[in-house]
């Protein structure tokens, strides 16, 4: 079964343009950005968020460095120019106290009442802080404890007593920023137990945090004077879960977040739906472009209201389905090629970066860096979507990358044109019609129904000459054998590191016949068109 659409590119005026043809109307596609194409991408666009508790396992310490995490942020960062950024923090910052005695990096314990994928009672100890000092020219953002730390000895003493040992595990440039406090609009009403009075509001939140950033700076002053410049302090703020919780982010600015002039970085959180939310599906919520685009469209209005400030948006938290994803949907394909279309929409939007959240035997996960009683050690489907992202966006230390979205008609798609330095470069079309290798998605028998495709067609001047990439599993409830441009990433093969598989074929081009390219793409795959 194969559906046609059309994409025209023809010379006018010594100005290229091209035409997407989606149903019967026809979308406009410049061979220079269009009004409507995002700013210059900034560098380490693809990043990362890892859960406070499991950073010790994702990058290790220094007589065991993770090697295999390494790897896979090198891959991006050759693609991209910039190792990814990684924000330290999550649910666990705000459980985590300080004890100078502990010999490990980390103790927690677990709570199976309040959750079972990660401790909620912690204590880390100075080693914890070795990790910091494990992978080469990456930057980092630690997350400090403001949910025992604003209103609790202990956690005002953990404050005080770990300034010190984090800033000097992040002098010599490994310092991005810092931040204060994970998702305290949901302090009052965390499913996890709360940790303050139902009537926690913003300017009690905004005094809280002022207090702890102070002495935050006051502690650098003493202890790592070089980072309390205003080249080097500053921090991601608020970090709320969303835009519409108990405390809503415009009116802690209202209240005076920023009175300081210290936040560097708007950062949110966002999640598509949760992991155990009636209704969620492969298709309908996570390969679904006008669920992401719902999903991120409250975000992009925060972003405006908030661009007085002049002030970059991020996400600084985010992945498929929060509570850390569902097993069959975030594990899979599927998530590889939602995480694409997320994040190519969320570029071509305005949002400055996006951090992918890990974490230790996270269903949603890129990588799970250790082997557990619960999962095997190795490179899970969405880490291909990622790889696909930086290959689109290229190296944004090179070049002004600009990303432009590209109608199509239908939900299940999603196209986007990148330009580099004013050029059109790259064309990624994402076909996310589901389509299962096993009957249902569920069972071990093999789906006996013939794959069906789309195809797309592109009108260039005669003689044009495209490189096709395609990134390709057995199907979208595939978890494993998937493959980009025919390059595989499996911790089993090299540690991460890439290999060229032999049995996938590769090296497609295409060029003009009649001025006119055909590319058949099959559904649950991805296709880059690089000119």
């Amino acid at each position: 079964m194969r559906r046609i659409r059309t994409f025209l590119v023809f010379a006018s005026f010594g100005q290229l343009f091209g035409i997407a043809q989606g149903g019967n109307t026809p979308i406009k596609v410049s061979r220079t950005p269009p009004a409507n194409a995002s700013a210059p991408i900034p560098e380490a666009f693809v990043s990362y968020s890892i859960e406070f508790s499991s950073f010790p396992d994702f990058a290790g310490n220094n007589s065991s460095p993770n090697k295999f995490s390494n790897n896979l942020l090198s891959n991006l960062g050759k693609l991209t120019g910039t190792k990814p950024h990684i924000r330290v923090g999550g649910n666990t910052q705000d459980y985590a106290l300080y004890n100078a005695s502990l010999e490990t990096a980390i103790n927690g314990t677990y709570n199976l009442k309040r959750s079972a994928d990660y401790p909620t009672t912690i204590f880390i100890g100075p080693s914890y802080f070795e990790s910091y000092s494990t992978w080469s020219n990456t930057k980092f953002t630690h997350g400090f404890n403001l949910g025992l730390g604003g209103n609790n000895s202990a956690g005002w003493e953990t404050l005080l007593d770990t300034v010190p040992l984090a800033c000097k595990a992040l002098s010599n440039g490994k310092l991005l920023m810092w931040e204060y406090g994970n998702e305290p609009d949901l302090y009052s009403t965390s499913s996890q137990g709360p940790v303050r009075l139902p009537s926690w509001h913003e300017s009690e939140y905004v005094a809280q945090w002022l207090n702890g950033t102070r002495a935050i700076k006051a502690q650098l002053q003493k202890y790592c004077p070089d980072l309390a410049s205003n080249n080097t302090y500053g921090y991601m703020a608020p970090s709320f879960a969303g835009t519409n919780n108990h405390l809503k982010p415009l009116l802690t600015w209202q209240d005076g977040l920023d009175q300081d002039r210290n936040i560097k970085l708007i950062s949110s959180h966002n999640y598509i739906g949760g992991a155990t939310q009636p209704g969620v599906t492969l298709q309908g919520t996570l390969m679904n472009h006008t669920s992401t685009v719902h999903s991120i469209s409250s975000q992009i209005n925060e972003s405006n209201y908030l661009a007085y400030t002049g002030i970059p948006f991020i996400l600084g938290e985010t992945n498929s389905l929060y509570n850390e994803g569902a097993p069959g949907l975030s594990n899979s394909f599927g998530a590889a090629l939602w995480g694409l279309d997320f994040n190519l929409w969320c570029a071509s939007v305005g949002i400055r970066r996006v951090h992918m959240h890990q974490g230790t035997d996270y269903r949603y996960a890129s990588w799970q860096p250790i082997l557990t009683s619960k999962t095997t050690i190795g490179t899970k489907p969405p880490y291909y979507g990622n790889i696909v992202v930086a290959a689109m966006l290229g190296k944004l230390t090179a070049g002004a990358v600009r990303i432009v979205n590209l109608p199509l008609e239908s939900e299940f798609e999603a196209a986007y044109a990148a330009y580099v330095d004013e050029k059109l470069a790259r064309i990624a079309v994402i076909n996310m019609r589901a389509y299962n290798y096993t009957v249902n998605g569920t069972s071990s028998v093999l789906n006996p129904v013939k794959r069906p495709s789309q195809e797309y067609s592109f009108e260039v001047p005669e003689g044009s000459e495209v490189e096709v990439k395609r990134l390709y599993a057995n199907g979208s409830d595939a978890i494993s054998g998937i493959t980009w441009d025919g390059w595989s990433y499996n911790w089993e093969l090299d540690h991460g590191k890439p290999v060229k598989l032999h049995n996938v074929t590769v090296g497609e081009s295409l060029r003009a016949q009649g001025g006119m390219l055909n590319l058949t793409v099959e559904d649950s795959t991805a296709v880059i068109l690089n000119f």
